[in-house]
């Protein structure tokens, strides 16, 4: 889907960090129950509380649902990514935003089968040959259960450009990619700067 023009999109690393070795969901619940850390963090996960909800039919660990774009004083615009086509159809249908306008996105996903550990969107959007990068850190997280059957993460707020040269249409390559380099979705969208909505 996505062209040989962001193959640099990659996530950051910080220096000395290591992925932890990788164990199943029964190994996790079994780990040390005197160990009120190790506790609280598998709380944190959600492991242990209500029903896996993970689909045996469907292989995929992460299942990004809908992206979201929030701007204070009007609806919400929310893409379906479960409706078919949708991923393919954010290229040609550019999102309009007020030059200087605060927004923030949002990003609604499933985990399922096992715990899904730093999970990241990456975005790089471009401009008459001047492009940007950003990363944003969204957590580890445990099989979704009937207690809580989706996620939500909201961005950091940004603000859009404004002035007359920073008006125009922007492409943007987005991916939410893990610790361990799974890249759960992959897409091309675009957006036009506008000097109102």
């Amino acid at each position: 889907m996505a062209g040989d023009h962001d193959d640099d999109l990659t996530a950051e690393r910080t220096e000395g960090f290591k992925v932890g070795e990788k164990k199943t969901l029964d190994e996790y619940k079994q780990l040390d129950q005197n160990d009120e850390s190790l506790r609280k963090w598998k709380e944190s996960l959600g492991l242990g509380s209500g029903k896996d909800l993970s689909d045996p039919n469907d292989p995929r660990k992460c299942i990004i649902l809908s992206l979201g774009l929030e701007v204070e004083g009007r609806p919400d615009i929310i893409i379906d990514l479960k409706a078919p086509g949708a991923v393919e159809a954010l290229k040609n249908q550019p999102f309009t935003i007020k030059e200087g306008a605060q927004f923030r996105m949002k990003a609604q996903f499933k985990v399922q089968h096992e715990i899904l550990a730093g999970l990241k969107y990456l975005q790089k959007v471009s401009r008459m040959g001047l492009s940007n990068k950003m990363q944003e850190m969204m957590g580890s997280y445990g099989p979704n259960t009937e207690e809580k059957p989706v996620y939500e993460k909201k961005f950091e707020p940004e603000t859009a450009p404004h002035g007359f040269a920073a008006r125009g249409h922007y492409k943007a390559v987005s991916k939410f990619v893990d610790d361990d380099d799974v890249v759960h979705l992959h897409f091309e969208w675009s957006f036009d700067i506008k000097k109102d909505w």
